[in-house]
């Protein structure tokens, strides 16, 4: 009997998400129209554990606001109610790919036995993205950042000074919680532009430099970090930092958080834009730079960076897949546009009590910040991203 095999590469918010609604919704329908052919769905995922990296920036800074329990979730029992010949969890990181022979080399990321070769007829990349801090995301082994998370908390509560690069998001929340939790830092961020948060209109990015500024933070603008070096006297681990303007200066903890590379190393140059992210041919089918081959989430060229290039784009996809699988057997079922919003779309939590936000492009008030993310940075959600909550209806 025919099987075909549906890989989704990455187990973050993309693959989850993708890999539920294939195995609940698109495999049966699949084998609905297209009987007797059977079809298979393997999640290659790097790590045993989902990370909700969206809280990083408050784990770091304490231990007992959200436990990192929460945070770090096993995501094989939420794959071990599929049948078993219709669902497979490969834990190994994607290290190469041979698009002639369409198969993938999977290389084990906590031990030592020998790659894997798993072979594919349909691909879903859903790879993500890195950081250079492994508190921003996994590389690899989740011990690593969970290892990162608490050595920065243990070394908060002497520190005197904290430097933190990047103004983004992830670095303007990083030094809010910093200067809310230890007023007594004195707690640097260097946003390495003219503003925080670029790519929110300059209004928001005075608003939340005026807040942190509030909290006691030193925002520098147009300076950026060049190397560093970390250096360990008796009793300390300070790093010194160089500087753009070629000045330099030691400080007890520093903070990278400027920014992110697509995780594609291992696919083929010419499914790459330019920035390497993966091609997709247009924004509301999200078809790949090849036949059978999608891509969604930050590693997608179509993708905007925000959450709703996600979640709302799960359906569209798999109903493009299925749609594309079906042919002729689709009973006219045709596929859903994803129809991507394009207007200002973040929330950005200041400190514990609040932030700055823009909501489909209406910018929202400081106390709504606090209700949307700033109370607990939406660690509710952690289940259901990991069990497919979401996604229990077509």
């Amino acid at each position: 009997m025919a099987v075909h095999n549906i890989v989704v590469i990455g187990a973050s918010y993309a693959g989850l998400g993708t890999a539920h609604y294939l195995l609940r919704h698109t495999i049966p329908a699949l084998e609905k129209a297209n009987s007797p052919t059977k079809y298979k769905l393997t999640l290659i995922s790097a790590t045993t554990h989902f990370y909700h990296k969206v809280g990083a920036p408050r784990y770091l800074a304490s231990p007992n606001l959200i436990p990192l329990s929460k945070a770090f979730v096993p995501i094989t029992d939420a794959f071990n109610k599929y049948d078993p010949d219709r669902c497979e969890l490969v834990i190994g990181t994607a290290t190469d790919l041979n698009e002639t022979k369409k198969t993938i080399v999977v290389s084990d990321t906590y031990g030592s036995a020998p790659p894997k070769t798993i072979a594919y007829d349909t691909l879903v990349l859903a790879t993500g993205s890195s950081s250079e801090s492994e508190l921003w995301s996994i590389p690899g082994s989740h011990e690593k950042t969970i290892a990162a998370l608490e050595a920065t908390q243990s070394a908060l509560p002497s520190a005197r000074t904290v430097l933190i690069a990047g103004g983004g998001p992830a670095g303007t929340e990083t030094a809010g919680e910093i200067a809310s939790l230890f007023p007594n830092i004195e707690t640097t961020l260097l946003s390495g532009a003219d503003r925080l948060l670029t790519r929110l209109r300059p209004a928001i990015g005075a608003a939340a430099e005026s807040q942190a500024s509030a909290l006691g933070v030193q925002v520098v603008h147009n300076l950026r970090v060049t190397s560093t070096s970390s250096t360990t006297p008796p009793g300390s681990h300070q790093t010194t930092v160089t500087l753009s303007d070629a000045t330099s200066r030691t400080v007890d903890i520093y903070i990278d958080a400027t920014g992110i590379r697509p995780n594609t190393a291992f696919l083929p140059t010419h499914w790459l834009t330019d920035k390497n992210y993966v091609i997709t041919k247009d924004t509301t089918s999200l078809r790949g730079p090849a036949h059978g081959i999608y891509a969604i989430g930050d590693v997608a060229g179509y993708s905007l960076g925000g959450a709703l290039d996600i979640i709302d784009a799960v359906r569209p996809l798999c109903s493009t897949i299925f749609a594309d699988l079906a042919g002729p057997n689709a009973g006219g079922v045709k596929p859903q546009a994803y129809k991507q919003m394009v207007k200002e779309m973040q929330i950005v939590p200041v400190g514990l009590k609040g932030g700055v936000g823009v909501v489909f492009g209406w910018r929202v008030p400081s106390f709504l910040v606090w209700l949307i993310k700033s109370r607990d940075y939406m660690i509710w959600m952690v289940p259901g991203v990991v069990g497919g909550d979401r996604f229990v209806k077509a």
